[in-house]
């Protein structure tokens, strides 16, 4: 049967209308354009960037900077005789439906306001509401906002750093527990309207594990957070090495677990990259006392994995451990003492086999000091920095740039903001060799005052670089710190380019 006839000079009235052509060539006629190539999709800045961060800390000696700040770019065009909207940064408050009212002057912090200059503020005493925000225009395009505690005193002492992040579906944290003088809350952000259900499954070195809410999922309402504590879960004795995954039945969230070890100190875990088959946890402290690795393989398949080390000086195999095993659906943890031997390094896993590549998740708990001078701190599995990548509230002393060049050689440009209370940025390109760590302390501009931001950049035809950056506040002879990597921050999109083909018209 022939399809019904179509009215060729309404399809082409319509297709000029879309496309602004005026006039058009039918197929098979002299000019047309049925033999062009295909255009390449072009990438242009992103128009909106939505982010969610955790509550910073229950306890009354809490110290929390807030920083918020946009790489300096090139917003997104406006559309052919229109006005570009006047761009937006809106940090918005995410209550706790099960805590306290809110203080009558909690408020959501300052937020940035222009492109290259990081905003900052203080907050004193517990604060236990999330937030929720959203970049438009101009300051969309790589948005950073970081939460930076300092808790001086008490049980969950410590310095915790988060890096607020993307809402998600599908989110994975090995290196979680539930063992005793230990404890982990993994909080989750609604940002939109209506009620998010996630399901949080807690994975040991025997399998998935019982918990009270399997059945119902947590409920999130909207625009709120909600802090579930781990070992309220389980329905069995506590586990001390766990793999938390957290997915989602309905809408999104932002999910960061927040640990703390009675005497050892305490901080936020983010979530693993997305399993890989060659995952690569960047920047771990030259002193180190203490160096525990979690890895769960979430398919059907085990997992055999070398373990490597990047130094500055190229690839080792660590004495401590030269391999791992993970079964399927189970998680596993090996201990590496004396792993850096005082020299920075990032942590390298392959296949044994490489022809039998399986992904992976996995997390670092890295321990600094001795005694009862210790601090603790996590390490997730990063993706490679793809474009661009920023973290903020760095400090003119204490701050370590680590950048792993696993594979080859790479270049990457490091740009280190003006300051919150003043300054100018400064560039410099950093050559990095295959198989290395470089570590980068000589940050801060000359001239910058208050907290800056750190954004790496690779240089295109080189291998994958990944990066973190640690924060050393020291508080007496207690080394607090914190690592956060660094994201990918998708300030770009690709978007495909149209061109008219008429062939839809040859009946």
């Amino acid at each position: 049967m022939k399809r019904p006839s179509i009215s060729l000079i309404a399809v082409v009235t319509a297709l000029a209308a879309v496309t602004g052509f005026a006039a058009m060539t039918a197929p098979g006629e002299p000019g047309a354009a049925s033999a062009a190539p295909a255009p390449q999709p072009a990438r242009l800045p992103v128009e909106r960037t939505s982010l969610l961060c955790p509550a910073p800390s229950t306890s009354d000696v809490a110290e929390t900077l807030t920083t918020s700040y946009t790489p300096p770019g090139t917003a997104a065009p406006a559309a052919a005789g229109t006005t570009a909207p006047k761009p937006t940064a809106v940090l918005g408050i995410a209550k706790n439906p099960d805590a306290p009212a809110l203080k009558k002057d909690a408020k959501a912090p300052g937020t940035v306001t222009a492109p290259g200059k990081p905003v900052a503020t203080e907050t004193d005493g517990a604060v236990t509401h999330g937030l929720t925000g959203t970049a438009t225009g101009a300051l969309a395009p790589g948005w950073t906002v970081q939460h930076t505690t300092l808790v001086p005193a008490g049980a969950a002492r410590g310095l915790l750093g988060v890096t607020c992040s993307a809402p998600d579906t599908d989110l994975w944290f090995p290196a979680a527990s539930t063992a005793k003088g230990r404890t982990d809350y993994i909080h989750l952000t609604n940002p939109d309207d209506g009620v998010a259900v996630a399901d949080i499954e807690l994975y040991g070195p025997e399998g998935e594990l019982k918990t009270t809410i399997a059945q119902t999922g947590v409920d999130v309402p909207p625009h709120s957070t909600v802090p579930v504590r781990l070992d309220t879960l389980l329905t069995e004795g506590a586990q001390e090495n766990l793999t938390a995954h957290v997915s989602t039945r309905a809408g999104r969230v932002g999910a960061a677990l927040g640990s703390a070890t009675d005497g050892v100190g305490s901080d936020w875990l983010s979530a693993s990259a997305d399993p890989a088959a060659r995952p690569v946890l960047p920047g771990i402290p030259a002193d180190a006392t203490g160096v525990r690795l979690v890895a769960f393989a979430p398919g059907d398949s085990d997992a055999d994995l070398k373990i490597q080390l990047a130094t500055a000086n190229g690839t080792i195999v660590p004495a401590a451990a030269e391999s791992l095993h993970v079964k399927a659906g189970m998680t596993a943890f090996v201990d590496l003492p004396d792993l850096t031997r005082g020299a920075a390094s990032s942590l390298l896993l392959t296949p044994t086999d490489p022809k039998k590549p399986v992904p992976v998740v996995a997390a670092l708990k890295v321990v600094r000091g001795k005694g009862s001078d210790t601090e603790m701190a996590f390490i997730p599995a990063a993706a490679p920095v793809t474009g661009r990548a920023t973290v903020a509230d760095n400090r003119a002393k204490g701050t370590a740039l680590a950048l792993t060049a696993p594979e080859a050689a790479a270049q990457v440009k490091v740009t280190a903001s003006a300051g919150t209370e003043g300054g100018a940025p400064a560039t410099r390109t950093v050559s990095l060799k295959a198989g290395t760590t470089t570590v980068l302390t000589d940050l801060a501009p000359k001239d910058a005052k208050g907290s800056y931001a750190l954004t790496v950049e690779p240089v295109a035809g080189g291998g994958p670089v990944y990066a973190s950056r640690t924060l050393t506040l020291p508080e007496g002879d207690i080394p607090m710190f914190t690592v956060q990597t660094l994201v990918d921050d998708r300030g770009t999109v690709q978007v495909p380019t149209a061109r008219r083909d008429l062939t839809v018209l040859d009946d």
